[in-house]
C-alpha cells in the first residue's frame, strides 16, 4: 500500500496516456465554453428582455447545478430524445456547457468593465451599437478577461475527473483501474497528482503573471 517509485515508473505511460486525453477534453470543451459563453454574455447584457431571460435562465441554472448532473444528464438524458453521443463527445458536449455559464459571467463582467463613454464615442461618430461592440469594446475586454479565463481552464482541467463516471479513459479512469490493477492507493494517485499538478501550477502562475502585467 506504500508509494513504490519502480510501480510509478512502470504504470506512468498509462497514465500519462489518461492525462492526454485530459487534456483534450479540456481543450475541446473550453472552445465550446468560449464561443458560447460570449454569445450569452452578449445575450445577457442587450436590450432585449428575451434574450437576456434566456441567458439568464441558462447562466443561473447552470452555475446552480452540480457539473456532475450535466454530464449524467447529457450521456443518459439526451438517448431518449434520440441524440446518442459517444462518452467522449458526450463528455465534451457536458463540460463545454459547464464552461460557457462561466465564461459568460467573466466575458459580460469584462465588457461592463469597459468605461460607457467607449460606446458612447464610437456611437458618435456614425458606429452601430454591434460595430462599436466589435471594433471598441470587445477589443478592450478581451484584455480584460484573460487572466480570469485562464482560471476558468485550470478549473475545467480538474472537473474533467467526472467524466470517468460514464467511462471516458481520462486520467481520473486510468487512476482508478490501476488501483485495482496493481492494488496500490498511493502511487496511482501520486502519479495522477503529479500530472495534475504539470498543468494547473503553470496555467496559475500564467494568470498571476497576466494579473500583474495588465495590472488588475
Amino acid at each position: 500500500m506504500s508509494f513504490r517509485l519502480e510501480l510509478l515508473v512502470k504504470i506512468f505511460p498509462l497514465l500519462w496516456s489518461g492525462f492526454l486525453m485530459t487534456l483534450q477534453l479540456t481543450f475541446l470543451s473550453l472552445a465550446i465554453g468560449l464561443v458560447a459563453g460570449l454569445f450569452l454574455a452578449l445575450m445577457k447584457i442587450s436590450k432585449s428582455k428575451i434574450l437576456k431571460a434566456i441567458a439568464v435562465v441558462y447562466i443561473e441554472f447552470i452555475r446552480g447545478t452540480p457539473a456532475l448532473m450535466q454530464i449524467l444528464a447529457v450521456y443518459f438524458g439526451l438517448p431518449a430524445l434520440g441524440v446518442n453521443l459517444d462518452r467522449f463527445t458526450a463528455a465534451v458536449v457536458a463540460l463545454g456547457i459547464n464552461s460557457a455559464a462561466y465564461s459568460a459571467e467573466i466575458f459580460r463582467a469584462g465588457i461592463e468593465s469597459i468605461d460607457k463613454g467607449q460606446m458612447e464615442a464610437a456611437r458618435s461618430i456614425g458606429m452601430t451599437y454591434s460595430m462599436a461592440m466589435r471594433l471598441v469594446v470587445l477589443p478592450q475586454a478581451f484584455r480584460v478577461v484573460i487572466p480570469p479565463l485562464v482560471n476558468e481552464f485550470v478549473a475545467l482541467l480538474k472537473d474533467t475527473s467526472l467524466v470517468s463516471v460514464i467511462g471516458v479513459a481520462d486520467l481520473m479512469l486510468r487512476t482508478r483501474n490501476m488501483i485495482s490493477y496493481t492494488a496500490n492507493v498511493f502511487t496511482p494517485l501520486i502519479g495522477a497528482s503529479i500530472l495534475y499538478l504539470m498543468a494547473t501550477i503553470p496555467g496559475s502562475q500564467l494568470s498571476n503573471y497576466l494579473e500583474r502585467r495588465f495590472k488588475f
